[in-house]
């Protein structure tokens, strides 16, 4: 499942984010959702999001 739809995530979720740094070569960070920081439905790529371990990044993967 992608994170484009803000439906889709809830706090609590086990995601995979792509940090801004990080945009260009694509490698993704793991983490807990803590707080979700779109306010739109979707975007086209992905949601922004605030992990426990205070990374901030938009939503790739939803690991279930």
């Amino acid at each position: 499942m992608t994170g484009n739809q803000r439906k889709n995530i809830k706090i609590g979720l086990k995601v995979e984010i792509v940090e801004k740094h990080n945009q260009k070569t694509g490698i993704l960070t793991e983490g807990i959702v803590s707080r979700i920081l779109t306010n739109s439905s979707t975007h086209p790529h992905g949601i922004k999001v605030k992990l426990e371990s205070g990374k901030i990044g938009r939503v790739k993967n939803i690991i279930e």
